[in-house]
Parts: structure tokens; C-alpha cells; sequence
């Protein structure tokens, strides 16, 4: 699905800008009694109280850079601007990103230094801003929106995440997330309470989607191959099938859309704490990932990330 390139222009720059004034007044009410995300600690962020991400009012930022690691569509030619966010509503014991998000090591920055962020990625000739772990930080990147948008930020916003969201937050962003690409980490709930501490994570997961998809549609790229609006989900495969792939390629294949645009990911290993759980103290075998495409192929999906053939040579040769 392509489009003319420069024909579309992006989200947050066609809200009128009292729009999105108000949606980021809402986003920050909700910190005053956290409900951002489906945990619903209900702690006074704005008075310095931390629930389980363990992030007060302002972003925590490990780091921002172009990116040339991301999905095709995402990195182009001049990579994806790529801003790694800290803490996460997610307790994942295997996260391969661990010192960002349980360990801390991260920055606190205002609103007009995120912003910043924004526009040098920008300038540097970036595709879009690709917003790492997002989640728990909405009200102070729609505070850095309003900043950046002033000053020309014209590139789209990619709401890159862990997939345990709140509808009611993700509906504040309509009209200002250009792509939204999130994991699906499991179909089932018991390997993820275990694993990353989520209660009812299929449910939330699915419900998200969904609501993503109402907003945004299938993938679009220009006629580059960047790019511009849409859906990019995620899948990685775990050992022992964990990861429920079956389930996941069901539910995008038969109640998303057979056009939604999968990356099935081959690159697990085990770090952090999964030493800890011999179930998932291995990578996944070249016939465990293989079967994991098997099932998207079986279930008509149209429009797999061509770089999972790939990884098959390069990870598991």
C-alpha cells in the first residue's frame, strides 16, 4: 500500500492546535490519580509519588539517535529517529532493554529538551520520531508535541510499544500518531503475569490493537517505501512457544486485517533475569521460529516483514 510521497500531511500538524492543547491537558490529569495504563496504580505523579514504571512527571530519556535497526519501512535511507524512553509498565524478566527500563540508568528532561530531541532527529534527516516505550510518558510527549510542532516538526510519530495499554489513553492520541507499532507478547495470560508481571494482557492487548487499527488503518508507504501511517506489529518468538504465535497470527489474520503488516522476530536471547527460568533461559530453535512463520503464512497474512527470511541465515546459522 503506497502513496505519493509528500501528498499526506502528518497527523498532529492537521489537529487544530487547541485540539491537541486539550488532549495533552487530559493526558495530564491523569497523572494526579495515574490511570494511564491498564495497572491503574492511581499514584500522585504530578506530587512526586511513583507507581510501577517508577516515572514521576516529566520523560526520562536513556538516549536519541537515527536508527538503522528498526523494520525497513520505519529506517528508509536516512534512519528512523529513534528516542529510547525510561521505565516501562511492564515487568518483563527477559528484556533485552533492561538497563532502560528496570535499572534507570536514564535523564530526566523538561518538556522544551524533549522537544529538542524531536527537532534535531528531524533536522538530522530522520523519517520519523520513533517513541520507545511511550506508554507511562504520554502526558509529557504531548507537552513536547505542542513544542516541536511550533517550531516545524513535520515528520510522522511513531508510538513504538510494549502492547499493555489503555484504550482510553490511546484514544486521547487519535489524530496524532501517525504509526503505531506495538508487541504482541502473548496470547495467553499466564505467560505473561509470569514473565512480565501483566494481568490479563491478552485481553488488554487485543483490545488496544484494535483500537489502533480503528485509527490508523493498514500500513501505508510512499513511493520510497517509507513509512507514513498505519499499523506495525511485532511478534517474538520465545522458546517453547510461549509466545502463543498460533493465537496471535489468528487474531490479526481474522479480527485486524489479513493486510496488517507482521514482523515475527527472531532475535530473543535470554538476558536479565530469564536465567532464572529454565523454560526461557534458551533462544528459540531455527525449527521453533520456522513453525512461528508457518503460522502466519497458514493464516493468510499478506504482508510479513521480509527480513524475518533473514534472520533465519543470519541468527541461526
Amino acid at each position: 500500500m503506497t502513496e505519493e510521497a509528500g501528498t499526506r500531511e502528518v497527523s498532529y500538524r492537521r489537529l487544530p492546535p487547541e485540539v491537541l492543547r486539550d488532549r495533552a491537558r487530559q493526558a495530564r490529569a491523569l497523572l494526579s490519580e495515574c490511570v494511564l495504563c491498564p495497572r491503574r496504580c492511581r499514584v500522585n505523579r504530578l506530587e512526586g509519588q511513583r507507581g510501577f514504571c517508577r516515572t514521576g512527571e516529566r520523560a526520562l530519556v536513556s538516549s536519541f539517535s537515527p536508527h538503522f535497526g528498526e523494520e525497513d519501512p520505519l529506517v528508509g535511507r536516512r534512519g528512523s529517529g529513534t528516542i529510547f524512553l525510561g521505565g516501562c509498565n511492564l515487568g518483563c524478566l527477559f528484556c533485552q532493554n533492561y538497563r532502560i527500563s528496570h535499572l534507570g540508568e536514564t535523564e530526566e528532561v523538561s518538556a522544551e529538551r524533549l522537544a529538542s530531541m524531536m527537532l534535531w532527529l528531524e533536522e538530522e534527516g530522520c523519517h520519523n520520531i520513533n517513541l520507545v516505550t511511550p506508554t507511562h510518558q504520554v502526558p509529557a510527549i504531548l507537552d513536547a508535541l505542542i513544542l516541536a510542532r511550533q517550531k516545524g516538526l513535520s515528520i510522522p510519530l511513531v508510538y513504538n510499544c510494549g502492547g499493555y495499554e489503555s484504550v482510553d489513553t490511546i484514544r486521547l492520541l487519535e489524530g496524532i500518531v501517525d504509526i503505531y507499532m506495538p508487541d504482541i507478547k502473548f496470547s495467553r495470560d499466564e505467560p505473561a503475569r509470569k514473565y512480565c508481571q501483566a494481568e490479563g494482557y491478552s485481553d488488554v492487548v487485543r483490545a488496544a490493537v484494535l483500537e489502533m487499527y480503528r485509527q490508523v488503518g493498514d500500513l501505508v508507504m510512499d513511493a520510497t517505501g517509507v513509512a507514513r501511517r498505519g499499523l506495525l506489529v511485532r511478534h517474538l518468538v520465545l522458546p517453547g512457544g510461549l509466545a502463543g504465535t498460533a493465537e496471535v497470527v489468528r487474531f490479526l489474520a481474522q479480527e485486524v486485517s489479513r493486510d496488517t503488516y507482521l514482523n515475527v522476530m527472531a532475535q530473543y536471547h535470554p538476558c536479565y533475569k530469564a536465567f532464572d527460568y529454565p523454560e526461557i533461559a534458551r533462544r528459540p530453535t531455527r525449527e521453533e521460529y520456522l513453525e512461528a512463520l508457518d503460522l502466519a503464512e497458514q493464516a493468510r497474512l499478506r504482508r510479513l516483514d521480509h527480513r524475518t527470511g533473514r534472520a533465519v541465515r543470519m541468527l541461526f546459522r
